[in-house]
């Protein structure tokens, strides 16, 4: 088992519009097969980044949390976005249901709560920690790029996986 390679960085956010704005900015860098979990309380700001990251790949529908229906697709120029939200399952085991293995083998995923994913938590992924600022005056971002496998092959780069989230701002 190779040891985890970890990038991370900070950022604040004053205003929903910095948060659209920081996703927008990920979104720039995102390719298939990336998963974003997206950690935070409940009005900590996980719909409005996945907003803001579809929006910024081009999709002008309207964008609705996907509380109700635990998963909704998106059509992108890079691929499909699947965008979970995983509040309300109640074990690991109701996530093989929501076609998760067909999002991450070839599609970009968004997934509120990925707490819920238990097992299914992919090695490879990209944490986004929304939390109340100090003082309460907008929000903070932290940003953990990792890459765990069990054995890289010799065409898996993680380093520069892991690079590529290093300095995103």
């Amino acid at each position: 088992m190779s040891k985890p390679t970890t990038a991370e960085s900070r950022r604040s956010l004053p205003d929903a519009e910095a948060t659209a704005a920081a996703a927008a900015t990920l979104a720039a860098l995102a390719r298939p097969g990336d998963v974003f979990c997206l950690y935070g309380d409940l009005g900590a700001g996980k719909t409005t980044f996945a907003r803001g990251f579809l929006r910024a790949l081009g999709v002008d529908e309207e964008i609705p949390s996907p509380t109700f229906n635990l998963v909704l697709s998106y059509d992108t120029a890079l691929g499909t976005v699947w965008h979970f939200d995983l509040y309300r399952l109640t074990a690991p085991d109701e996530v093989g249901e929501l076609g998760i293995e067909d999002a991450f083998a070839d599609g970009i995923c968004l997934i509120e709560w990925p707490d819920r994913l238990g097992p299914w938590l992919p090695g490879r992924r990209v944490e986004i920690h929304l939390s109340d600022a100090k003082g309460g005056a907008g929000r903070q971002l932290r940003l953990r790029a990792i890459s765990e496998a069990p054995d890289p092959g010799p065409d898996d780069d993680m380093a520069a996986d892991g690079e590529r989230w290093r300095k995103p701002w």
